[in-house]
């Protein structure tokens, strides 16, 4: 199955194209770039994996969370190429590029940096199901958590035993195992807000 995916959730941009061959990019510190960036990237993927835009089967994401702005860019690019193309597509949490990357069969608690000693978490049991929906914790939270899970962070986290993910290399895995789920239904492709933006929280 040839897919196009890519992630630019954070302050880095990943773009893999699995076709012919399979052609990753990979572009640190491009946060406030993304728009610019992606498309000379994605055509840089797909030429390089020896396909067009029309053979690609699945158009996969990921939905955050992150920075709001670049999940936005990269849910609508997916979904504008699915149109075009009639093909599916594929939303993957920046919870799941961590979990899907631990090969131990335990339980995961998976946490994403929201600055300030707070963090986006969701936890996953030993099959990789949701066992708590993706929510917001405080650092003193995450601790007494400790007993129960294996941790698992995108950032180092002082007096917090986990396991650091590169969210860039750990997203490639993640979409192949769960290419099977991609849908034809190119409206479900949408953002993961577990809460709301800075300037959305001001206007309350």
């Amino acid at each position: 199955m040839n897919y196009l995916a890519f992630d630019t959730s954070g302050n880095y941009l990943t773009v893999v194209a699995s076709g012919k061959v399979k052609a990753v990019k990979e572009t640190k510190e491009c946060l406030h770039s993304h728009s610019v960036v992606l498309m000379k990237e994605i055509e840089s993927c797909l030429l390089d994996s020896g396909v067009s835009l029309f053979d690609i089967d699945v158009f996969a994401c990921s939905v955050g969370p992150g920075s709001f702005t670049g999940i936005r860019i990269g849910v609508s690019t997916a979904k504008a190429f699915a149109y075009a193309c009639g093909k599916k597509v594929l939303g993957v949490t920046s919870f799941e590029s961590l979990a899907y990357n631990i090969v131990e069969k335990v339980k995961k608690l998976t946490l994403i940096d929201a600055r300030h000693d707070n963090f986006y978490a969701c936890a996953f049991d030993e099959e990789n199901n949701v066992i708590l929906s993706p929510c917001f914790l405080s650092k003193s939270e995450i601790i007494d958590l400790y007993n129960d899970f294996l941790i698992i962070s995108d950032v180092q986290i002082d007096g917090v035993d986990s396991r650091v993910g590169d969210l860039a290399k750990c997203f490639e895995i993640a979409v192949e195992k769960k290419l099977n789920l991609a849908s034809t239904d190119r409206e479900s492709l949408v953002p993961l807000y577990v809460k709301k933006s800075q300037a959305e929280e001001e206007l309350c």
